[in-house]
């Protein structure tokens, strides 16, 4: 929770000292995300996605996503290191820490080919972030007496929302409303992202574009974490499993693309059981999905 503003103090000089905090890093860093995804996605509905313009905003909307989870897991490491708590599980268990796990997706995006789509759940997890941080620290500051009450935003992908809380400020009740209404929303929608966004990977596999089976290889050790974290994701893509059996089921659908279905769908679930880190982390099953803190 971010410290209660002096409200004695200047404006200029409240906001200074915001400004030098390592959170108000990690928001602008969210900001910044989220500038360049509308910059970029302006140059995408233009069919301009190769302009200078639009590579720098691709390439600059990741560069911000790798340094605000970059802070979370900077300060998850020495809030460790300054309690002498050791993370149970070692190195294995720390990569499995799912603000390291998108820090890395982060640098990846930034270095490979652009892949627009992959721009998206980033962007949904920084209005989050930014919404939760204007209503528990910058409306703060602006007017120390208003929402004072407000928590500062949560730093990680399932725990983006603060739980709002009666304030003195309309638009930091607003705010809170916001989050607290589309939050669960939203968290459905970036797993519905990110399986779409595998099926882009796989599809450029298949026609063999470049470079993009190690993408894929990548990403797909990504998601399988994802999904053994986030209920959100399992809902998801059991949603998506059953609309195609329920496809698959009808009597137009050929033969052949019904045993290639089964086939996958057995391939899948033997991945699945075979890449489960709980069993070398001894970390449990999420049994409901993350709500908003």
């Amino acid at each position: 929770m971010a410290p209660a503003p002096d409200a004695s103090k200047p404006l200029t000089e409240r906001l200074m000292a915001l400004a030098q905090t390592l959170q108000f890093a990690w928001f602008a860093g969210h900001v910044t995300l989220l500038l360049c995804t509308l910059r970029y996605g302006l140059s995408y509905i233009t069919f301009n996605y190769y302009s200078k313009w639009a590579k720098f905003s691709y390439r600059t909307a990741f560069l911000a996503a790798a340094l605000t989870y970059g802070i979370v897991v900077y300060k998850g490491i020495r809030a460790r290191a300054r309690s002498g708590q050791r993370q149970a599980g070692g190195n294995l268990a720390l990569i499995t820490d799912e603000n390291v796990q998108y820090l890395a997706m982060a640098l990846v995006w930034l270095y490979s080919y652009q892949v627009p789509l992959a721009l998206l759940p980033y962007a949904v997890y920084s209005v989050f972030h930014v919404a939760t941080y204007t209503r528990g620290s910058l409306i703060p500051t602006i007017t120390p007496t208003a929402g004072q009450s407000a928590a500062a935003g949560a730093q990680s992908p399932g725990k983006t929302a603060a739980k709002p809380t009666t304030s003195s400020s309309p638009l930091a009740d607003n705010i809170g409303r916001f989050v607290k209404q589309y939050y669960d929303a939203s968290m459905t929608l970036v797993a519905g992202l990110e399986i779409a966004l595998w099926g882009r990977l796989l599809l450029s596999a298949i026609t063999f574009a470049r470079g993009t089976w190690v993408l894929l290889l990548i990403y797909t050790v990504f998601f399988r974490s994802r999904y053994s974290q986030s209920a959100f994701v399992q809902g998801a893509f059991h949603g998506t499993a059953a609309r195609v059996d329920a496809l698959v089921a009808n009597q137009s659908t050929p033969p052949q693309a019904r045993q290639a279905w089964q086939g996958l769908k057995s391939v899948v679930r033997q991945a699945t059981d075979a890449t489960d880190l709980r069993k070398y982390t001894g970390a449990s099953t999420p049994v409901a999905p993350k709500k908003a803190q």
